[in-house]
This record gives C-alpha cells, structure tokens and sequence, in this order.
C-alpha cells in the first residue's frame, strides 16, 4: 500500500462509485476496479460493499478512510505550499458567524480585497458548531467563532469581544416580568448557534427551562419576529443598533459576565498557512486596543 492507493480508495469512497472516480484520477474504469481490489487483497478485508448504486465503505473501509483523507490532506497542501512564494494569491476559503461578518467584517474585507486582488477569497456564514467541524475537516483554512473553544487540533485566537443584550418587541418593559410567563418563546438561529445555547444558558439560570422555539436562517428575520411580538432572543448589542434607532425593538441590557463573548478565530494546528491566509489575518484582527475594548 503506497499513497496512490491511498488516493485511490479516497477517491472512490468520497464520490461513492469506482465509475466516478475515473474522471478525478483521470484513468479508466478497469484500472480503478484492479487496483481496488488489490488493495483488498494486500490488506485481507473488503473496503467496499458494492451496490447498483455505487459503493459503500465497510467496517474496514471505515476504519481505513481518516488515514486516506489525511494522506489527501497532505499531498493538497505539499501542492499549494510548494506553489506559495510569498505573494498572497489563489483561493482562500474562510467561515464565520453570521453575525460577526455583518459586524465586523465587511471593510476588513474590502479592505482586504482592495490589497490582494490575486486571492479569491469565499465567505461561508455558519452556526459555531459547524465552522468548527469545517475547519477541522478542511474545508475551511480558518473561521471566526464564538468562544470558548477547546479543542486540541485547533490553535485560536482572539479577535474581537462583543456584548450581547436581549432583544424583545418595544411593549415589553421589564423583562423580568416576560420570564416570569409561561410561555415564553425564543427566536433563534438553528441548532449549533452558539448565541442561542447562551440564551438557553441565561434563562435556566433565572428558572425558566420550559421554552417553545422560533427557529430562522437569518438574523434578519429573527429580528423582524422579535419586533413583531413573538418571542426574545439574544444577538450582539452593536448588531442591532439601526433595528433600535428605527424603534423597531427594545434591548434589555444583561450583567458584564453574561453579556461578554469573545469571538475567536481558529485554525488547525497543523494545517498550511499560505501567504493568502496570512495577509488576511493582517487584515481582519483590529489593533489590540479594540481587542480589549
């Protein structure tokens, strides 16, 4: 078993077909279903549960599949950093919260645009969890996320603190008074939010465990059903500042240690850092005064 075996088997469990994997490898049918099976033979299990549909990893084949997607991981960045010469350029693929690239990111990333026009640069939005789970399966160089993050494979650093506040419709005055109801209801992004876990965090600890859940794609939307009356959430206090000026909603001030969060961005600890990647952390940290604003 040498690393073009290794490829190989990535290849064809990746697509699901050995049929599919021919154009990737750019060889033929036949040579894919050889090899395959030789590599079968060498290791004295099946890797695949054929199917009319394509294959299926088995339990083997599982177990063989991380050492195979590293070993793909490997050769793609062996590639880019013998490529990289120090000049920022080719593709860059970068995650964040909704919220922090519609706060904080969009004249860092003009800015950054303006500077390196060789990078093309893609910006996925997602909930915490899943950035997480992107970076650590390479399908993001970095993402900015919520903290805390504890996580052996991934190095963080610190890159702004926010304040969160609660946000409810304009009649309601006290909000201890709104927690004190029993139907209480929380608009909310999906599941993995990590603004959504602190709200659930912050109402147990004032007794209310009994939630019925708004859930929405957009912090838009979440702030258009929040001024409409039909539940609370929790966001960033300077996210919301236009929706507050416009009297569209009421922002209920939290104290400092529920309030504060840091959003961290992250990246793996062995994974390539390219010119690219470099020259954009140059330019999406802020000073370290407004750091520890």
């Amino acid at each position: 078993m040498d690393i073009a075996d290794l490829r190989l088997f990535e290849t064809v469990a990746r697509l699901g077909g050995m049929n599919r994997a021919v154009a990737e490898l750019n060889t033929v049918q036949s040579n894919v279903t050889a090899r395959v099976k030789a590599l079968e033979e060498e290791l004295g299990a099946a890797l695949f549960e054929r199917h009319a549909r394509g294959v299926t990893l088995t339990a083997a084949g599982h177990r063989l599949m991380p050492y195979a997607a590293r070993a793909r991981q490997l050769l793609d960045e062996a590639r880019r950093a013998f490529r990289d010469d120090g000049r920022p350029r080719g593709g860059l693929t970068i995650g964040s919260l909704e919220t922090t690239a519609a706060l904080r990111l969009s004249a860092r990333l003009s800015d950054y645009v303006a500077a390196c026009p060789e990078v093309d640069l893609v910006l996925r939005t997602g909930t915490t969890c899943e950035l997480i789970r992107d970076v650590l399966e390479h399908r993001l160089e970095g993402a900015f996320v919520c903290g805390p993050v504890d996580h052996p494979e991934l190095e963080e650093t610190l890159a702004f603190h926010e304040d969160l506040a609660v946000l409810t419709s304009l009649s309601v005055r006290n909000l201890d008074a709104l927690l004190a109801t029993r139907s209480l209801r929380i608009v909310v992004l999906r599941a993995g939010c990590s603004y959504r876990q602190r709200l659930e965090e912050i109402l147990a600890r004032r007794g209310v465990g009994d939630v019925r859940m708004l859930e929405f794609g957009t912090v838009e939307a979440i702030l258009g059903c929040v001024a409409a009356g039909l539940g609370v959430t929790l966001l960033p206090r300077g996210l919301v500042g236009v929706a507050e000026r416009e009297g569209r909603i009421a922002i209920h001030d939290l104290p400092r240690a529920e309030a504060r969060v840091d959003t961290l961005f992250i990246r793996r600890r062995d994974g390539f850092v390219s010119s690219a990647l470099t020259a954009f952390l140059d330019h999406a940290r802020p000073a370290p005064a407004l750091a520890a604003e």
